[in-house]
């Protein structure tokens, strides 16, 4: 049996922001969470992510290797 007064308050439905709009809701120690980042705003996975070779490392890498 878990003991009183140790553990924080749980809520089941606890809703997550990032900026000022509502993402999710999930289970937490806090109402409501405010995040700066998320997988619908994040370069990697909206797919905006670009790779910059400003030093020819790709070419180089492939000169050495002698690939097409």
């Amino acid at each position: 049996m878990p003991k009183k007064e140790l553990h924080p308050k749980w809520y089941e439905e606890s809703k997550v922001y990032c900026d000022g709009k509502h993402i999710m809701t999930v289970g937490s120690t806090k109402k409501e969470l405010n995040i700066d980042i998320w997988s619908g705003n994040h370069p990697f996975f909206t797919g905006s992510q670009r790779i910059i070779d400003t030093e020819g490392r790709v070419e180089k890498f492939m000169k050495k290797y002698k690939l097409k």
